[in-house]
């Protein structure tokens, strides 16, 4: 009896591990899906803060009730830097994938074409997949020949370095922040110094001055 109490308890404590990562990889980041209601005139926009080194990959299509008649749209992509990314006009759908070279915001822009703005407002579906949720995982189960259990590991692995590769970008944005707010602080406590000394030069010129005039008037 003792033996199989310990085999028992043995195995559970072996299968706890696994639902704890099964239940991680349920709740791991995927893709998300975005609606866009793009006006008549001017622009709608979506960005998301990515670092450096990261697959993005996208799918935008125009939704409409009319399916004998589509709006066409165009779509604009850039990087922090203002480099064009993605570009496509009079487009009813579209796709753009492309590797971060620079950490930042990656803006996305869709605007109405000028022969459908008298349709009123135009609603865009985003799918927008940025790291892990971005990668060809079919691909990479039949070049490595892994399935099943052995592929959600594979998954939940790319999850968990995404994870620490995210933690260390926010630790390293904090710490820039961090230098740019001492630094302010610094810049701000010498112009208070300045501000201050100017403030007593000043006080005592006028003194010094107000004495000279009474001197001279005979007053004092």
């Amino acid at each position: 009896m003792s033996g199989n109490a310990k085999l028992r308890r043995l195995v559970m404590f072996q299968a706890v591990p696994l639902v704890v990562l099964m239940l991680a990889l349920c709740n791991a980041p995927v893709g998300d899906a975005i609606w866009l209601n793009v006006p008549p005139t001017g622009t709608k926009c979506v960005s998301e803060e990515i670092q450096s080194n990261v697959v993005v990959l996208s799918d935008y299509v125009v939704v409409s009730d009319d399916h004998g008649h589509v709006p066409t749209i165009s779509a604009k992509v850039t990087s922090p830097y203002g480099n064009n990314l993605h570009h496509k006009e009079n487009v009813t759908h579209g796709q753009f994938a492309f590797t971060t070279q620079e950490a930042g915001n990656y803006l996305a822009c869709f605007w109405t074409d000028s022969h459908t703005r008298g349709a009123g407002e135009v609603s865009v579906n985003i799918e927008w997949k940025t790291g892990i949720a971005a990668k060809d995982w079919e691909s990479v189960a039949r070049k490595e020949k892994i399935e099943g259990v052995e592929l959600e590991l594979r998954k939940l692995e790319g999850a968990v370095e995404a994870i620490h590769e995210n933690l260390l970008y926010l630790r390293d944005r904090e710490a820039e922040l961090r230098t740019t707010s001492e630094n302010t602080n610094a810049r701000v406590a010498w112009f208070s110094i300045m501000s201050l000394g100017i403030c007593i030069v000043v006080s005592g010129s006028q003194i010094w001055y107000l004495k000279r005039y009474f001197q001279k008037k005979k007053l004092i």
